[in-house]
């Protein structure tokens, strides 16, 4: 079961806040008053007064003050020896703006893949953090963004008890280490064992994707990190491929499979133009608009895996017209479909 931050603790570190940002108040040469530690804190005068009593009670650290001079506020002071000796204390204002915090909201809201592992524990600690350090005027709105955006748990995959991999692929991504995998390979119905060397972790559609290197050939591959059943990290160090661009390559592919460049076009009836056009589908794609509403997408990318099920997904809304040996291909799948539904 995961641990949250509880209220106590939020409780307590706003807290600490407040104590710190008084200190640093009553640290400068020129003391604070009253009428500033509330304007600061954002308390009234009673809590000011309380918070001055904690400080002294709490951190035992002597406060002095000076007679107020022609009607002005008393000031009050840290003990000049305590500050001699006191290294400037402060906690940072992170100043977020509101369209800041709505973005990190938005990310969090798509954290779904870590959901019931340590990584989604630390998720919400640092997000409970970040409620106490939020700028003044806006704690008050938290409560509102946090539900602008929710968390789509549908067809995410789960990966509680993968934890020790993914920590494992992070640190020899990070120490450009050779590994040794154990790869349940769906293609071949087995488990197959071999070194990689690990490039970059990506997400894609509500899973956890590693770029690799096939050392004994010299790929640059996908690995889906659920299937990895065994890692070890070897002591062998790599060097990038000085071609390896991953942005690049998840532009040049269609889905996740990169392999050999595949250029086809596609006819879309009218009904599903407008879905097609507001998408783009790869780097390389053109939308030929026809006189009766419907298109033909022209793409040259790779994974061919993965285009045949967008089209056959489509059904009789999408045709595929070239090249003829793929266009074969998808006939011999409807084939085999119709014989199921016979």
């Amino acid at each position: 079961m995961i641990e949250y931050i509880s209220k106590g603790e939020i409780m307590r570190l706003k807290m600490i806040k407040k104590l710190v940002d008084a200190i640093t108040l009553l640290s400068q040469p020129t003391g604070t008053t009253i009428s500033a530690l509330c304007e600061r804190l954002d308390i009234d005068k009673r809590q000011a007064y309380r918070v001055i009593d904690e400080i002294q009670s709490e951190f035992k650290i002597m406060i002095e003050k000076d007679k107020a001079l022609l009607g002005g506020e008393i000031r009050y002071y840290l003990d000049k020896e305590f500050t001699r000796r006191l290294s400037e204390i402060k906690v940072a204002d992170l100043n977020l703006t509101l369209a800041e915090i709505i973005s990190l909201y938005f990310i969090k809201g798509h954290a779904r893949l870590y959901r019931g592992t340590d990584i989604e524990t630390n998720i919400e600690r640092a997000f409970s953090k970040l409620d106490v350090f939020v700028p003044e005027g806006l704690s008050e709105k938290l409560d509102n963004i946090k539900t602008l955006f929710m968390s789509a748990d549908k067809l995410t995959k789960d990966y509680t008890g993968k934890e020790k991999t993914i920590e494992k692929l992070t640190d020899a991504v990070l120490q450009q280490r050779t590994c040794i995998v154990d790869y349940n390979s769906f293609s071949s119905g087995k488990v197959k064992t071999f070194n990689i060397d690990p490039l970059k972790l990506f997400d894609w559609n509500g899973g956890l994707y590693l770029w690799i290197r096939v050392s004994e050939y010299d790929d640059i591959r996908t690995l889906a990190v659920e299937r990895i059943n065994n890692i070890s990290i070897t002591r062998k160090e790599f060097s990038r491929p000085n071609n390896f661009n991953p942005d690049e390559l998840m532009e040049d592919t269609f889905g996740i499979i990169y392999d050999d460049p595949v250029s086809v076009k596609i006819h879309f009836c009218a009904k599903q133009a407008p879905y097609i056009q507001e998408r783009q589908w790869c780097k390389n794609q053109n939308i030929e608009i026809l006189k009766d509403g419907s298109i033909i997408l022209t793409m040259n990318t790779s994974g061919w895996y993965d285009i045949k099920k967008m089209i056959l997904s489509f059904g009789p809304d999408a045709e595929l017209l070239e090249p003829a040996d793929k266009r074969q291909e998808i006939k011999e799948a409807i084939k085999q479909m119709a014989i199921l539904y016979k």
